[in-house]
């Protein structure tokens, strides 16, 4: 129903009330009949001034399905103006008695506001009445929402209107039963399997659903675990603030293994975060992979100017552009195919769109790739670094945000290396800054973090694949651990670490307790619905070129300084002159453009000399006899 609609029949009623009122209180008091001039002249003020302040208080503008209480209030203040302007008229323009414009006014108050609410309810039941059909028509989901407390309790609410899903009741572990019910719908109460089968039964029900990551963890050995076997979806509803986009179906989702992984909470000083990008033009390279694309999502909520998307990768990059068009219709942001290595490519984009930040998120992360490609892994990790880094001083850009990963700690192979040297020229460059010894004003931060949950290629998505193919799933060592974090927890953090920078810093993250990959292959096989080793087996195959069993701690009190936030930390590293790190990038693009691979890996642990090779070639490099002394009497290996 359009809103001018809305407001005439909302004029009318109270227009209506307030003739009835006059009316109502004549014939009630015959001893004082009002003059039909009074009747007629203040049911004519009662229109215009009822249109006027329903208007002014915009009562027609609120979503008549979706009304609170709490929306009540306009009305009751545009009534209660109403009121004010009928009092003034009966004392100043008239005769009547306190006992007659007294009862006209309370009549016409209680009458106006019965009628506005009656309307409202009446919409109400229709609209219900046709989205009900509507919606069993579709074959829409019966939904049981796990819990009694306050948040389940407000999915109701939530998803009153969904076209694809119907909440029919809820449900709660307990060993005594109560009759109770949460908005007139009932709660049933489980304690074994057999339970749950009845109540799906009886219910009719197709989904479970959950509103705490808490509730899904605590149910993961007893209750989801069953799911797959009695045909429900075990779906979750993300808390509002976390859920981009309107749609139901966007706002539930299907629980997967980031939210069955303990993880403490991430608080963040939003305002402080808003403050620090609205307005400005940011740029985002590697903005078509798995964290260049959700800092692209996140930084879209947060009111920037312009956002660049700067990506080598055509058909992702077609893909995001797709996504933003549809998510964030009002974004000004700009898809710009182009690679890092190209400094021609980087000027005309610097040139162009003037960032004022940039997060360089472009790089080359499988390690046992850039264990058999190391030229390739300097040539985008390093030189693509190098490149962003000097077009950011250059352009004056305030900022440059590189994103590092936990394996350039004590690397074990090509790629941890490339991104610890990548790490040693952009800090270099912020510390000359700083130094004056040469002019700028960008500064320049490092974040580290470890591998993030179901990024591209990660083991996650390849789980997943294995497990819908029946398996086996392959894990390389029955000991091997990692730290995660989810893709938009990392980047949240590295917009804190972003705000809270004075420059020429390295943050880390807290990535909390390491996880057993063999005991994340195993949940995810039972979150599934199969028994591991019975339904589908683990096989183990070694460790791959340049993995090692543990990764790095990344935060400890030993080799970190502590910020204001709990779960970023400054990393103690040892300073680097800066024309040394020119040079060494220098020395580095030439033997990789000329593919001299062993004399650039020998460079590479001259520069970084923590870095020893693991179950890989250059481990020779390591030893006495692949010393420059001893290596340079053989041919350089070319490939």
């Amino acid at each position: 129903m359009s809103t001018r609609l809305v407001l005439l029949l909302d004029t009318l009623l109270s227009t209506l009330a307030t003739f009835i009122s006059f009316i109502g209180v004549s014939a009630m008091l015959n001893a004082y009949l009002m003059p039909r001039s009074v009747i007629i002249v203040a049911t004519a003020i009662s229109f215009v001034v009822s249109a006027a302040f329903m208007y002014l208080f915009k009562t027609h503008l609120a979503i008549i399905r979706h009304m609170m209480l709490r929306e009540l209030a306009r009305f009751f203040a545009a009534i209660v103006c109403k009121e004010v302007v009928l009092v003034a008229y009966l004392l100043l323009g008239t005769k009547l008695a306190l006992v007659q414009w007294a009862s006209v006014i309370v009549i016409d108050f209680l009458l106006t506001f019965f009628a506005l609410m009656a309307l409202r309810t009446a919409m109400q039941v229709v609209y219900r009445m046709l989205t009900s059909s509507s919606r069993d028509r579709r074959d829409t989901e019966r939904v049981l929402v796990y819990g009694a407390g306050d948040k389940a309790a407000s999915l109701v609410t939530r998803l009153q209107n969904s076209p694809h899903y119907r909440i029919v009741g809820f449900v709660k572990y307990s060993t005594t039963h109560n009759n109770l019910k949460i908005a007139d719908l009932p709660v049933y109460y489980f304690n074994d399997v057999n339970d749950i089968a009845h109540v799906q039964r009886k219910a009719n029900a197709s989904v479970l659903l959950f509103a705490h990551r808490s509730d899904a963890r605590a149910e993961e050995d007893r209750l989801l675990k069953h799911c797959k076997k009695l045909g429900l979806k075990a779906l979750y509803a993300p808390s509002i603030d976390s859920v981009s986009g309107s749609s139901d179906t966007q706002a539930v989702r299907e629980i997967n293994i980031e939210d069955l992984l303990e993880r403490p909470e991430i608080t963040l000083s939003m305002n402080d975060i808003i403050a620090n990008f609205r307005g400005k033009t940011v740029l985002v390279t590697g903005a078509a992979g798995s964290i260049g694309s959700e800092l692209c999502r996140q930084l879209a909520g947060l009111d920037v100017k312009q956002l660049i998307m700067f990506d080598n990768a055509e058909t992702p990059m077609h893909n995001l552009r797709l996504e933003f068009e549809d998510r964030y219709p009002e974004l000004n942001f700009v898809p710009v195919i182009g690679d890092v290595r190209s400094r021609e490519r980087l000027e005309w984009a610097f040139t162009k769109y003037k960032p004022q930040v940039v997060f360089h998120a472009a790089a080359y992360k499988h390690v046992p790739l850039m264990e058999e490609n190391p030229c390739e892994a300097v040539l985008a990790n390093v030189i693509g670094s190098r490149n962003v880094a000097d077009k950011c001083l250059e352009h004056d850009v305030e900022m440059m945000v590189m994103i590092s990963t936990d394996k350039a700690v004590n690397p074990t192979n090509i790629m941890g290396c490339t991104k610890r040297i990548a790490e040693i020229y952009v800090q270099a460059l912020g510390l000359a800054i700083e130094h004056g010894t040469i002019k700028g004003k960008t500064r320049f931060v490092t974040t580290r973090f470890g591998n993030v949950l179901g990024s591209n290629g990660s083991v996650i998505p390849r789980f997943t694949e294995q497990i819908a193919k029946g398996g086996p799933v392959t894990v390389t060592h029955p000991e091997i651990t990692r730290f995660f974090m989810t893709i938009p927890e990392a980047c949240k953090l590295v917009m804190e670490a972003a705000t809270i920078s004075i420059g020429n810093q390295i943050f880390v993250f807290d990535m909390g307790r390491s996880v057993k990959i063999a005991h994340l292959a195993e949940r995810m096989i039972r979150l599934a619905g199969f028994t591991p080793g019975k339904d589908i087996k683990i096989e183990y195959t070694g460790l791959r070129p340049g993995e090692k069993l543990y990764e790095e701690v990344l935060s400890n009190e030993e080799n970190t300084i502590p910020t204001g936030h709990n779960r970023i930390r400054i990393a103690k590293v040892r300073e680097h002159d800066y024309d040394c790190a020119v040079d060494a990038a220098n020395q580095l693009e030439q033997l990789a453009v000329a593919v001299s691979i062993e004399p650039m890996v020998r460079l590479m642990k001259h520069l970084v000399p923590e870095f020893k090779s693991k179950n890989s070639p250059f481990e020779r490099l390591d030893t006495p006899e692949g010393t420059p002394e001893a290596t340079d009497k053989q041919d350089d290996t070319k490939a």
